[in-house]
């Protein structure tokens, strides 16, 4: 396996890449990718200057896995957006390669830290399906992966939960934001 830059003209990944998003989410509940063509405009949107759109190939050039990065904050934090590992290649540290290649990627650019949006649509954590908002401090510190929700992966890379926006999603869906440094505070 190898990680590359995602380019332009190579149509057949940016395709592959798009198939990612339709099957990788699927079981989510997102609503940000339903069809083939949402998929694309997301896909090529990350080939915009400035971006980072990395994919993991095998030997034969099909895409494992694709990642991206999106410059925030004049390039000194970065968001995540998104990352989809193809089902059958899960659990063979593909998605875990595409993070730590991002992170190198940013710190190659200036950037101090990484940052994402992890939704809970259907209720795979215990922030899922509840008021957040009398306590959401409260309620984050006491978080529990109630389904197989990606925040422990994270978790496990070094990440951390900085906050949550209730409702993000609809009433008791709400987006759990997790970042880390990826750069020493002397660059």
């Amino acid at each position: 396996m190898r990680i590359v830059d995602l380019r332009e003209d190579d149509r057949q990944s940016i395709d592959q890449a798009a198939v990612l998003l339709l099957d990788g989410f699927a079981d989510t509940g997102s609503v940000s990718w339903q069809t083939r063509d949402q998929a694309l405009l997301s896909v090529n949107e990350s080939l915009q200057d400035g971006c980072i759109s990395r994919v993991a190939v095998e030997n034969s050039d099909q895409v494992l896995g694709w990642i991206g990065g999106v410059p925030r904050y004049d390039g000194r934090a970065w968001e995540l957006h998104p990352l989809v590992v193809r089902r059958d290649a899960r659990g063979r540290g593909i998605g875990r390669a595409l993070v730590s290649d991002l992170e190198d990627q940013v710190r190659r650019r200036g950037g101090l830290t990484v940052y994402l949006g992890t939704d809970d649509e259907n209720s795979r954590t215990s922030l899922g399906g509840i008021d957040l908002y009398p306590d959401v401090l409260g309620a984050l510190s006491t978080i529990r992966n109630l389904g197989r929700h990606p925040f422990e992966f994270y978790r496990k890379m070094g990440f951390v939960i900085v906050g949550a926006l209730p409702d993000a999603n609809g009433f008791g869906k709400p987006d759990i934001f997790i970042a880390k440094r990826v750069a020493s505070a002397g660059g």
